[in-house]
This record gives C-alpha cells, sequence and structure tokens, in this order.
C-alpha cells in the first residue's frame, strides 16, 4: 500500500503508510521551525525548545514519559536542523497508541519551567563548549557564516554563546507557542497498522489543538555572491582542515539532482538521512586526487536538501607531511576538470548506482521511512521522496556538467583554513 496524506481541519497535515512485514510502528511529528527561522538576539532558541519538548507536561511529566515509553520496548528522540525540528517514536505497533498521546499533549502542553530552562541553559553552553573543542566545527561554522551574510543559513543551529547565555523562558514559550502548532506541524504514521484506525486516532488526539496562528517569518533571501571568500582559523590540534563551500541550488530546484550526481562522482553520495552519512568513494575522484596522491589523510563531501539554497562542502583533513596550499591546489585541479569535462557515461553510471545504493539503504526501516515522509514534505510534498529515484536516473552527463560550470566556479566558493596552533582561541 502507497502513503497516504490528508489534513486535519486545524491545519495538520497526516501522512500514513502501512508496512506489514513486522509488528512494529513509527510515529514522527514534524515542525516547520529550525535556526532558518531565527534571528540574532535568539539564535539556537529552535534546538533549545527541542530540548525543552522532553521537560514534560502535567498529563505526562519527563520521568514517567520516559519510563512508559521504554517499558513498552520502544524508543524515542528529536532531532532539530536549519529547516525543521523533529519527534519520533518507534514501538511495537499495539502500543503506538502511547506516541499519538504523548506527543498531541506536548504540541499543546509542554510547562517550560524555570528550573528546567535555567539547567537546559547549563546543557546546552556545555553542548556547545564541546563543540567548540572539535576543529571541523570551528572551521564550519566560521565558514558557513562568511557563505551566508543575510539569510539565516548564517548560523549553526547550536546558536551563538552570547545568545544562549541571554535567552529566557519568555524568549523560549515564545518560541514553542508561535511555531508548535497543528497548521506548522505533519505528523508521520509507518508500520503495522490500520489506516482508517490510525487516521481516527490522530483526529481524536490532534484534532482539538487549537490551529493557531501561521507564523511570520521574515527571512531576506542571500543575494549572489560576487567574489571568493577566504576565513582562516587557528586553534588546538595537530591538524590542519581545508574546507571549500560553494552556493547549491535548494531541494527543488531542477538543479538539485544533477548535484546529486556530481557530489557522488566527486566525492561519493550524500546521504541526506539524519541517520546516516555518506560515502567515501574509493573510486571517487577527489579519493585518486587527495588519498591515493598522500594529500590528505581523509576528505568528505556533503551536499544538503534544504527549503532554501545553501551550501555543498568538501572538507579535507591535510596530511602532516603537507601543507593546506598543496591540498587546495590538488582540490581546485579536480574542480576545474569537473567544470571542463562533463562525466563519461561510465562514471555518470557508478555515480547514479551509487546514489541509488545510499538511498536505498537509508530508507529500508520504518523508522528512515518516517524520517523521509516528513522530510520531503518539509521541504515540498512528501512524493518528493517517492520520486526519487525517477528524478536520480533522469540525470543526464550535460545537465551534470551543466550545473558543474554554475556552481563550482571561483566566485561562488567560501575557502576555509584551519591552522593548528598551541593556544586556544576565545
Amino acid at each position: 500500500m502507497s502513503a497516504s496524506k490528508s489534513r486535519l481541519d486545524n491545519g495538520l497535515t497526516v501522512i500514513l503508510h502501512e508496512v506489514h512485514t513486522a509488528p512494529v510502528a513509527t510515529f514522527w511529528v514534524w515542525y516547520s521551525v529550525g535556526s532558518r527561522h531565527e534571528h540574532t538576539g535568539i539564535t539556537g532558541s529552535s534546538h533549545w525548545v527541542e530540548h525543552m519538548q522532553f521537560k514534560g507536561t502535567k498529563q505526562y511529566p519527563a520521568d514517567s514519559a520516559d519510563s512508559e515509553i521504554s517499558r513498552t520496548g520502544g524508543v524515542w528522540n528529536a532531532m532539530t536542523w536549519i529547516d525543521w525540528t523533529a519527534y519520533y517514536e518507534t514501538m511495537p505497533a499495539n502500543k503506538i497508541d502511547l506516541a499519538i498521546k504523548l506527543e498531541a499533549d506536548r504540541m499543546a502542553n509542554s510547562l517550560y519551567e524555570k528550573e528546567d530552562v535555567e539547567s537546559e541553559r547549563t546543557v546546552i553552553i556545555s553542548e556547545r563548549q564541546g563543540s567548540e573543542n572539535q576543529p571541523i566545527f570551528l572551521l564550519s561554522e566560521e565558514t558557513q557564516a562568511a557563505a551566508f551574510r543575510v539569510h539565516p543559513y548564517h548560523h549553526e543551529v547550536i546558536g551563538d554563546k552570547i545568545d544562549i547565555e541571554s535567552m529566557n523562558r519568555s524568549d523560549l514559550y515564545k518560541h514553542y507557542r508561535t511555531f508548535y502548532t497543528p497548521g506548522n506541524a505533519i505528523v508521520v504514521a509507518v508500520g503495522d497498522f490500520e489506516t482508517s484506525q490510525m487516521s481516527s486516532k490522530i483526529e481524536t488526539h490532534f484534532g482539538k489543538i487549537p490551529k493557531g496562528d501561521k507564523p511570520r517569518v521574515f527571512i531576506r533571501n542571500e543575494p549572489q555572491q560576487r567574489g571568493e571568500r577566504r576565513v582562516f582559523v587557528e586553534g588546538d590540534g595537530e591538524t590542519a582542515y581545508l574546507q571549500c563551500v560553494y552556493h547549491a541550488p535548494a531541494a527543488t530546484d531542477p538543479d538539485f539532482f544533477p548535484m546529486i550526481v556530481l557530489d557522488s562522482i566527486l566525492s561519493g553520495a550524500s546521504s541526506f538521512n539524519m541517520f546516516g552519512s555518506g560515502i567515501s568513494n574509493k573510486t571517487s575522484r577527489l579519493y585518486r586526487a587527495l588519498i591515493l596522491k598522500g594529500l590528505a589523510a581523509g576528505f568528505s563531501g556533503s551536499l544538503s536538501a534544504t527549503v532554501d539554497p545553501f551550501l555543498y562542502s568538501i572538507t579535507c583533513a591535510v596530511r602532516t607531511d603537507r601543507s593546506i596550499e598543496q591540498v587546495e591546489t590538488a582540490l581546485n585541479e579536480e574542480i576545474e576538470h569537473a567544470i571542463s569535462h562533463a562525466p563519461t557515461e561510465e562514471e555518470l553510471s557508478k555515480a547514479k548506482k551509487q546514489a541509488r545504493a545510499m538511498f536505498a539503504y537509508s530508507s529500508e526501516s520504518v523508522t528512515n521511512l518516517g524520517f523521509w515522509y516528513g522530510f520531503a514534505e518539509i521541504l515540498d510534498d512528501y512524493t518528493w521522496f517517492t520520486k526519487y529515484i525517477d528524478k536520480l536516473e533522469a540525470v543526464t552527463s550535460s545537465d551534470v556538467h551543466r550545473v558543474a560550470q554554475k556552481i563550482l566556479v571561483p566566485r561562488n566558493r567560501t575557502t576555509g583554513h584551519y591552522i593548528p596552533n598551541d593556544s586556544k582561541i576565545n
């Protein structure tokens, strides 16, 4: 049975897909809110609100919700990213009612006690400090900030430390009440259930929640970059890193699927599923140019499916006996080759095959399917997911070449160097 989509009177989008291979079900609630919806002063609020949603309601205090789910043998978690925040439970199908009741309750009735706000402030500051111990985080934050000057993709999901320190309970509760409404949410259920029964249960528990006002979001489009930007970061460690990022098309752009294939050719296919990671294919161009030639100790390419145009990034760990400049020269030579030469049909076929394999691997469980349906609906429509393979197969060598010529040009690039030293950067 294929997926079905409906909408409640209060605006809640509902996507259901029966899978009867095992007595398991997953239940997801997606909200169209992430760091994209923040501004200076409240950066990191979406991520912090995600933390607060686990602090309980009157009906489901924090400890009781966790223990009830654990007793079923189920799992629950959440994630926040630039475009969205998502919550899910995966458990025995005959216990999934608990997830429905819990998610409906915390959509409307989360408490946000002052003491919980303060305890999570400490947790998130510690999380932020832990990230700052990672050279790649420091480099990525600076590179991303340089690439985006006006669009809110400028800042990291975790937020700026100064905002984490200054936000209060009122800021967070306002963010919660603004964005956690049925009209701004998507419910996804996948697994061993009957669609009519699941639909009725969702209507019972979510249908009575007031629709709420449509969130007013002011997002400025990023102007076209007019020249290469360069950033330099100094920090602890022994390894130097190079990161090159290019402004890349949004998920709904016709150029996005050719970009998927180009990414696969250069570095190995990226995974858009938050439960998976990309592949550094040993037959990829950058593996041959950087690893086999002894320039880089490791590298990764990353393409993200996003609501607005985001970034295609290539990150390299420089070998200690090599310089960042040597790695950058070799990387740029491969980029220039991609611009000047279309991929061969054999190379195109291998890249598509790898991208298909990555897609198949990342959608094989009910939990992964729940992710994909909600993710695609946030981006565009759930059919973005169901038509993925067809759109991938339609990509031609000339499509890839055209996109390389458009995207991988120096004026569209921001280059970052991480330079290790013996002192910390404050």
